[in-house]
């Protein structure tokens, strides 16, 4: 099921769900971000989440990319670069996919095992973005990496640059009791979008069962539900 909220302020909107969403969950609430431009809702969460409620926060990343976090590829990077998240307000544990220098394989085996300890190998809230071929995470269409039945995997071949990443998987974004708030902004979007509304399971976002898709594009859905 997709619900479909339509909007000229989907950043602002979608900080909205996602602040609701941890609130409902209360302290120790497990959050997945993603990178690029949905990072800009998690900003405005933070800025109106609060105090001892962010604080608590279990944060890890939906993906990354396996580059040092000054590189202008790492979605930890562009995190703390674009405000997102703050040094000077930290939240209560951050579990990194990659560590500067380390390895695919070492970076799955640290973040498998981190990841169940701390997370309980699930997450609350799941913020995502939307790929124009309908990808989420690292998880792209026709891709091998859409099998994989652990907690954390590896992928040498992106189809997106940088070829190198660690994404949690299917089965963890998939999970019945995650609540999946996807971002998906401007005209490239509305393909994927199409197909996600009408659940074409060639593309992985239509694999993650029910989600909540907040977009400034308006779309032919009776799913659609505008927000001002």
């Amino acid at each position: 099921m997709v619900e479909l909220r339509v909007t000229p302020r989907p950043l602002e909107v979608a900080a909205e769900l996602i602040a609701a969403a941890l609130q409902r969950v209360g302290p120790g609430a497990r959050l997945g971000i993603p990178g690029g431009s949905a990072l800009g809702a998690l900003r405005l969460v933070r800025e109106s989440l609060r105090p001892e409620l962010w604080a608590s926060l279990r944060l890890t990343w939906i993906d990354e990319r396996l580059v040092p976090m000054s590189d202008a590829a790492s979605n930890r990077g562009d995190a703390f670069r674009g405000g997102a998240l703050s040094k000077e307000q930290p939240v209560g544990s951050m579990l990194p996919l990659v560590l500067d220098g380390e390895s695919a394989a070492a970076a799955v085996e640290r973040a498998s095992a981190a990841f169940a300890r701390d997370f309980g190998g699930a997450l609350d809230v799941a913020v995502l973005g939307l790929g124009e071929d309908g990808h989420v995470a690292s998880l792209f269409p026709g891709h091998a990496v859409l099998a994989s039945a652990g907690l954390v995997s590896s992928l040498a071949d992106s189809p997106k640059p940088p070829g190198g990443r660690v994404t949690l998987t299917l089965p963890v974004l998939a999970r019945p009791a995650v609540q999946r708030i996807i971002v998906a902004m401007g005209a490239g979007k509305r393909d994927a979008l199409g197909r996600l509304l009408a659940g074409d399971p060639a593309i992985p976002a239509a694999r993650l069962g029910p989600v909540l898709v907040v977009t400034d594009q308006q779309l032919d859905s009776t799913k659609a539900k505008e927000t001002p």
